[in-house]
């Protein structure tokens, strides 16, 4: 990854990167490998998941016409 510095601009250049980042689930990944995470808490958590997305997918769907 990479963030490129115009005009000495730190500050604008350091928002890009945290950006990038959090659109790439760096954030959620190092908080996720915080804790050692039991095999069954880690299934249990994919399948919460899952539903949400799944949930989330039917509220944007079309609804069927007969």
């Amino acid at each position: 990854m990479q963030v490129i510095v115009q005009g000495n601009d730190l500050d604008r250049a350091l928002r890009n990167l945290k950006k990038k980042l959090q659109m790439d689930g760096f954030f959620k990944e190092m908080k996720k490998r915080k804790h050692y995470e039991k095999p069954s808490v880690k299934k249990k958590r994919k399948q919460q998941e899952a539903a949400r997305r799944r949930k989330k997918a039917q509220r944007f769907r079309k609804p069927e016409r007969d």
